[in-house]
């Protein structure tokens, strides 16, 4: 993999430093693991289509979570740092936050 420098890199590309959103984030996402693992094995059992859609959509709303957490502390950490790219990474997380709305 070729190393990122600056010349390459997307100037409106943002990383979220958070060490407290990042530990949300991963526990969302650990959350959501679980659940689909918990799916796997509810469908290797023959469980009902209900009890499998229920634990899908409590999946789905742990992913959600975890991602409109990475937005909103995208926009935080974007706004408060502002640098001579803050608004166009504030507009392209605004555009992330649209595609899970």
């Amino acid at each position: 993999m070729a190393e990122d420098t600056d010349s390459t890199r997307d100037a409106a590309a943002h990383t979220v430093t958070d060490p407290d959103a990042i530990r949300a984030i991963r526990t969302q996402l650990r959350r959501a693991q679980g659940q689909l693992g918990g799916i796997l094995m509810m469908l290797d059992e023959g469980q009902s289509c209900e009890e499998v859609v229920t634990q899908l959509a409590a999946a789905s709303k742990a992913i959600d979570r975890a991602a409109f957490l990475l937005i909103a502390t995208g926009l935080r950490e974007c706004l408060t740092d502002a640098d001579e790219h803050s608004d166009a990474v504030a507009e392209k997380l605004q555009k992330l936050f649209l595609t899970m709305a």
